[in-house]
């Protein structure tokens, strides 16, 4: 249709979340978070930054260029980066929080027991490279799945719902942790916040 809108105009931007609840997290320093919470806000300023140029290339009839192309590829990137955060974020807490009966009990069942899950999920988020480790609900087999996200856009299984995010990039552990990734995941598995995870299956 003539003049038609991508319809990527938001009435508001999207706004960093603030999770500044965090620091004190045991086995997470002031300064990692800090640091963190700095590139998940520039996530969400890229994200509005790029709708809108894709926005003014829409009304500019410009919807065929290269540019709007690598522009709308790139939108999937920061904003995956975006959300991916905002879960991981939301999953930690400060004070332990025990893993609900119902949900241990479906993890047990699925994996064989609730300690074959766990290593199961380790072990993805050991896993060589960068990306993140998540625990999907598949709503239609209504399975679990431990998947790797490669970077913040390749890897996602469509139709899925992400309930355990962790994030492997180097950013999240590199500060407090050098390179042993298996300290900083025992460190995320102490700091999860069940509830939360469980939240997120409705």
């Amino acid at each position: 249709m003539p003049g038609m809108r991508l319809g990527r105009v938001l009435s508001m931007p999207f706004v960093a979340q603030n999770f500044e609840r965090l620091l004190g997290t045991p086995g997470f320093s002031e300064q990692l978070l800090k640091n963190h919470f700095a590139l998940y806000q520039g996530y969400v300023n890229n994200t509005n930054t790029l709708i809108g140029k894709l926005d003014a290339l829409s009304r500019d009839k410009k919807l065929d260029t290269p540019e709007c192309s690598e522009l709308q590829r790139r939108l999937g990137w920061e904003f995956n980066g975006m959300r991916l955060h905002e879960l991981y974020f939301g999953n930690i807490s400060k004070v332990p929080v025990p893993v609900p009966t119902g949900l241990k009990d479906k993890l047990s069942k699925q994996y064989g027991s609730w300690d074959a899950f766990v290593a199961d999920f380790k072990a993805v988020g050991k896993m060589r490279g960068i990306g993140w480790a998540v625990m999907i609900w598949e709503p239609v087999s209504r399975e679990f799945f431990n998947i790797w996200i490669n970077e913040h856009n390749e890897g996602h299984f469509a139709g899925c719902k992400p309930l355990l995010v962790m994030d492997a990039f180097e950013h999240a552990f590199m500060t407090d942790y050098g390179i042993k990734r298996a300290d900083y995941i025992e460190s995320f598995f102490k700091a999860i916040d069940w509830k939360a995870v469980e939240a997120r299956l409705v």
